[in-house]
């Protein structure tokens, strides 16, 4: 499933650094710079109760200073009508600020400047706390058979060519995830979001790199070529 994400922001640049950082397979950034061109894409989801692709939208980043109004009010606005995520940005960072955020519906709030990855981070969060009735996950497979390898991931329990192999949880999560997902690619944020789910927010990239390296050296023939988990250059990873 791919996020819509609407950044509402009038620095232009700030705005296009958010959606660098956040820019990925797994979401869509829109942007708008003002409070009505904001309230404008809002609207339109509600026109169509969010069912068409590209006027949903699953998460709302806004600045609270915006050139033709308020962001409070637009946050009230959206409060009064839906229940998506709204992440406040603000220079503001006086205690009385982030009460009032806070207490108008804000689900998250942070203030500038700031670093985009915690940024990113605390979109990945607020986004796993929707439902996901709607998501397309795959089905949980128990006990998996692929050539030389069985994996019983509800037992603990990993094999290769019969023998026994050693792997750590978050090595065993990661598995999991590519394995029930073979012959696609997951992209980096997805692993992260999904292998990381206990305070993983903050965790770089850079771990799930040294994950999969350590996986490989258990799985593979030869490491340095991988046979099964393959790497998409600028994307992610897939179980070939």
């Amino acid at each position: 499933m791919q996020w819509n994400l609407l950044i509402i922001e009038d620095d232009k640049a700030l705005s296009d650094g958010i959606r660098l950082a956040l820019q990925s397979e797994q979401y869509r950034i829109i942007q708008a710079e003002t409070k009505k061109d904001g309230q404008w894409y809002l609207e339109e989801m509600i026109k169509t109760s969010g069912q068409k692709e590209q006027t949903r939208i699953d998460l709302v980043i806004l600045d609270l200073n915006l050139p033709d109004g308020n962001g409070l009010e637009l946050l009230q606005w959206i409060r009064e009508r839906m229940t998506l995520p709204v992440i406040i940005l603000t220079a503001n960072d006086l205690e009385t600020d982030v009460v009032t955020g806070l207490e108008s519906g804000a689900d998250d709030y942070i203030t500038k400047p700031f670093s985009l990855m915690v940024l990113r981070a605390r979109v990945r969060a607020r986004l796993r706390s929707i439902p996901k009735q709607s998501q397309s996950e795959p089905v949980k497979e128990p006990v998996v058979q692929i050539g030389p390898f069985l994996f019983a991931f509800d037992k603990m329990e990993f094999r290769k060519n019969g023998e026994s192999l050693l792997l750590s949880r978050t090595e065993q999560k990661l598995l999991r995830v590519l394995v029930e997902n073979r012959g696609k690619t997951i992209p980096k944020e997805r692993l992260l979001d999904q292998v990381w789910t206990d305070g993983g927010e903050f965790v770089e990239d850079n771990a799930l790199f040294v994950a999969v390296k350590r996986l490989r050296e258990k799985l593979e023939d030869d490491p340095s070529a991988p046979k099964y988990i393959k790497n998409v250059y600028g994307v992610g990873y897939t179980w070939q």
